[in-house]
């Protein structure tokens, strides 16, 4: 039975954001080990492969999971509009009744997944033994599992890669069960603007997989199965009508908008008015639904009564969903171009000093330091390394600093870098002494703050986004003044130096690495404030 010591964190769900999911973009069926992919296609607007209406509903279960899988659908309505995809552990040398269990206590159609299975609403889905799932324009895909059985993360693999099909409308829901499967999953969920519920401890016959998706601090609601089950229909209504959620400020809400977001600077010491307002409003919104609040006047009354409130509705705005070696491709051409370039290009007493400002949780810096390591290591080289990690987020910054990560990482990092870099801990895997000496942790606002100085590459991958065009213009101002001549910058799959183009040049236009222009030929570096400079 479970261990009972966690409190039980109920709230209702949040509205859609109302995103646009037309574009055009790329799509890979999700890593089956050290960030490879199996998979990739170009595809034409999502608009043509998958409902923009349809919400799909991805289930993790494990150990003690039929129980409340049954209360789940049990509560279920059969004509929610979702469609619902369920991944259980299941013994790989035995034929799976799970399937017609299912159907015993769903009024849905329940289907045990074939291979290319289109995915409709009011239907549910259930993983065959033995199998990875994947979802592509619409179609579930199997696929051969990798790794031993004990580190087979079916549900993680899923519930990436549902996220990158689905968007927004992706949901995934965590029961009971042993281990740590489905918290990478939440993670990539939570990137991509959809939801996550997991299930209350308390109510779990196996907390293990619960217990470890709460640690991430991402769930939007900690339930009993049935609770679940009623919380989302009322999501879904909200989901499949997106222009419930406005994607801007109107006219007559912008006083309103402009008083909340003063009244969190004085309460938070944070500025937010120059980030993207369909960011802002999403957050706002979100925290709006779950109070039970449908004007931003009322949630402003709720704010200046509430401090508690005033702290939640700061930490939605904190960009938090990160993994070791994401974007394996930058990663790669870091190693194998960018690092060994600057350890040429320094004499061997000279400091090499790197920033990684908005680190969040600290995979993509402790990822660096790998890279690093094993450049030095090639050379026989052992030279004096210094990381300045820095976040907002002091939660955020304790996890970096403690460096013990989940089991599920696996799928991230190879076998030999696990090896070599992390020590094993029951379901956990912990950074070794090598990584941590070159890093040094810290609270920082990149903003607000002064910057670091003579640094020789700065990596901030996916804060830039999520900004006003003015204010990207001044972040970037702040690299180019931070970074030493001809220094690297590093930004995110979707960020450029558009705002600032005249103070870099392009190392590498598609992995959006780019070299510092001296300031003889960029001008005066266009710096957020005056003062004094961090020189450490």
């Amino acid at each position: 039975m479970a261990k009972k010591s966690a409190s039980s964190g109920k709230s209702s769900i949040r509205k859609s954001s109302g995103q646009s999911r037309t574009d055009s973009r790329k799509k890979e069926i999700p890593s089956t080990g050290g960030g490879e992919t199996t998979a990739t296609t170009d595809l034409p607007p999502a608009s043509s492969q998958l409902d923009e209406k349809l919400t799909i509903v991805g289930i993790g279960a494990s150990a003690g999971g039929l129980e409340a899988i049954e209360a789940f659908f049990q509560q279920m309505d059969p004509a929610s509009g979702m469609a619902f995809v369920l991944v259980q552990h299941l013994d790989p040398t035995h034929k799976s009744i799970l399937s017609e269990l299912v159907g015993r206590f769903s009024k849905m159609p329940v289907q045990e997944i074939t291979q290319s299975m289109q995915v409709e609403p009011n239907h549910v889905y259930v993983i065959p033994p033995n199998r990875d799932l994947a979802i592509l324009n619409n179609r579930l895909q199997l696929l051969d599992p990798t790794g031993p059985r004990h580190l087979r993360l079916s549900i993680d693999y899923f519930f990436r890669s549902l996220a990158q099909e689905a968007g927004d409308l992706a949901v995934g829901i965590v029961l009971s069960g042993t281990g740590t499967d489905g918290t990478l999953g939440v993670r990539a969920i939570k990137g991509e603007g959809g939801l996550v519920l997991v299930q209350d401890p308390e109510t779990a016959a196996y907390d293990g997989m619960p217990r470890s998706a709460i640690a991430t601090g991402l769930a939007d609601a900690i339930l009993q199965p049935a609770e679940m089950a009623r919380q989302l229909l009322a999501y879904a209504h909200n989901a499949i009508f997106p222009h419930n959620v406005p994607s801007g400020v109107s006219p007559e809400s912008k006083d309103d908008r402009e008083r909340l977001l003063v009244l969190l600077r004085a309460q938070t010491g944070y500025d937010f008015s120059l980030y993207k307002e369909s960011t802002i409003t999403r957050r706002i919104v979100r925290r709006m639904t779950i109070n039970g609040i449908d004007n931003e006047a009322d949630f402003i009354r709720l704010l200046q009564q509430s401090p508690a409130e005033v702290d939640a509705l700061w930490k939605e705005f904190l960009i938090r969903v990160t993994q070791f070696f994401r974007d394996p491709e930058a990663f790669d051409a870091l190693g194998k171009d960018v690092i060994p370039t600057l350890l040429r290009s320094k004499g061997r007493e000279e400091e090499i000093r790197i920033w990684v400002p908005a680190c969040s949780t600290g995979e993509e810096v402790y990822s660096i330091a790998m890279l690093i390591y094993e450049n030095l290591n090639k050379l026989g080289e052992n030279r004096d390394i210094q990381i300045f990690a820095t976040d907002i987020d002091q939660s955020a910054l304790e996890i970096a600093r403690a460096g013990i990560y989940p089991e599920n990482i696996a799928s991230d990092v190879s076998k030999e870098r696990l090896s070599r870099f992390f020590s094993k801990n029951k379901d956990t895997y912990v950074v070794g002494k090598e990584l941590r000496r070159m890093l040094i942790f810290s609270r920082h606002d990149v903003i607000k703050d002064p910057p670091f100085s003579r640094i020789d590459l700065v990596s901030c991958r996916n804060l830039l986004i999520y900004m006003k065009p003015e204010l990207q213009s001044r972040v970037l101002g702040l690299f180019h003044y931070a970074l030493i001549e001809t220094g690297f910058l590093m930004l995110g799959s979707s960020e450029t130096t558009g705002a600032a183009q005249e103070l870099f040049t392009e190392y590498d236009r598609k992995l959006h690495l780019y070299q510092q222009k001296p300031r003889a030929i960029a001008g005066n570096s266009r710096l957020p404030y005056s003062g004094f400079f961090h020189s450490m």
